[in-house]
């Protein structure tokens, strides 16, 4: 059977995580502690010291008494004390049933799951159901030099990275609030201006949490042209792995580019820390739009990232989509269908 850890159990969620072989900052008990779109789920299958474990949030449908799961805002996914690749085929059967009873004992309509791109996932979830090719995000690739690094950036991205040099900016790495408060109002202009929706908004006590754990090494960077901070950026290092989170650029400063300037800086400050990779992410819904020709100027190298999108009470699913008016056909992005508005 499935078991359900909520926040409230945090040392035994923290146990799962530290005893698997492949995780990101995103699984982690502290940064599902954040999450308040629902309520926060470890799901574990556990056969003597073998477990899989999918992080979820569940989320009550309006109006029935119904259910859907999702994930935080990020790449998280399943996760395992063996690597995707090892977990033994009798162990995935016996998941798939105690997990398919599990949703169909919870009322649960559907599923939504945001893989990561560094783990194997997808060979555990289409052992359920179909997996979803999102598209590709972009990675640096932190095992060479800095001088290997700067070889794969275009001509333009190089250009303003020496540029920017040039001009003297530079970056410090900073956790004050007053820092976070200066975070917050450039990463909310930014926002503003490009028209992001609320759901990326958070308040500066969710900043305040997000650089001050220790299940994760969060970190503020800002990058400065004299006494003015140009440009700031969250990522979070974890496993060999940066993770680019949050960046927010002043709009005075944008013909210099210093988002550039500042991911150069981290791919170097990452391979000094022994980091892996540096992903930079996709494009906008992982279009291959101007977001991801942004991030593709630093790197040729990509990773896929897929979405596990499975609904689990079909029946319901489509009376959802009949009570809203939505063809159940459309081609729109967007899962589940239901809660498109």
């Amino acid at each position: 059977m499935i078991r359900t850890l909520t926040i409230a159990d945090k040392t035994e969620w923290v146990s799962y995580i530290n005893r698997s072989a492949e995780t990101d900052f995103y699984h982690t008990w502290h940064y599902h502690s954040l999450n308040n779109k629902g309520t926060a789920l470890l799901c574990v299958y556990e056969e003597g010291s073998d477990f899989i474990a999918i992080p979820l949030i569940r989320r009550n449908i309006p109006e029935s008494i119904y259910f859907d799961l999702t994930c935080v805002y990020g790449y998280s996914g399943p996760l395992s004390n063996k690597k995707m690749e090892a977990i033994d085929s009798k162990l995935i059967v016996n998941f798939k049933d105690a997990f398919l009873k599990f949703l169909s004992d919870g009322n649960y309509v559907s599923v939504f799951i945001r893989m990561n791109p560094f783990y194997n996932q997808y060979l555990l979830l289409n052992k359920i159901a179909d997996v979803y090719e999102n598209g590709k995000v972009v990675v640096m690739d932190l095992n060479g030099s800095i001088e290997d690094q700067r070889r794969k950036y275009n001509r333009t991205t190089l250009a303003n990275v020496k540029s920017a040099i040039n001009k003297g900016y530079y970056i410090k790495e900073e956790n004050s609030a007053a820092a976070i408060k200066v975070f917050k109002e450039i990463y909310d202009e930014n926002m503003k201006r490009i028209g992001a929706a609320g759901f990326y908004l958070f308040d500066e006590h969710y900043y305040l949490e997000m650089l001050n754990t220790t299940e994760y090494d969060a970190r503020l960077f800002m990058a400065y042209k004299g006494d003015e901070v140009a440009c700031s950026t969250i990522v979070v290092f974890k496993n060999e792995i940066i993770q680019s989170y949050l960046i927010g650029t002043r709009a005075e400063y944008l013909c210099d580019s210093p988002a550039k300037f500042l991911a150069d800086g981290i791919g170097k400050i990452g391979r000094e820390s022994g980091m892996r990779y540096f992903n930079l992410g996709g494009g906008l819904g992982f279009q291959k739009d101007s977001l991801f020709n942004w991030k593709s100027s630093f790197s040729d190298l990509f990773f896929d990232y897929r979405s596990w999108r499975y609904i689990a009470n079909p029946t319901v699913y489509q009376h959802l989509l009949d009570q809203r008016g939505i063809d159940k056909d459309s081609k729109v992005d967007f899962f589940p269908l239901y809660r498109l508005a």
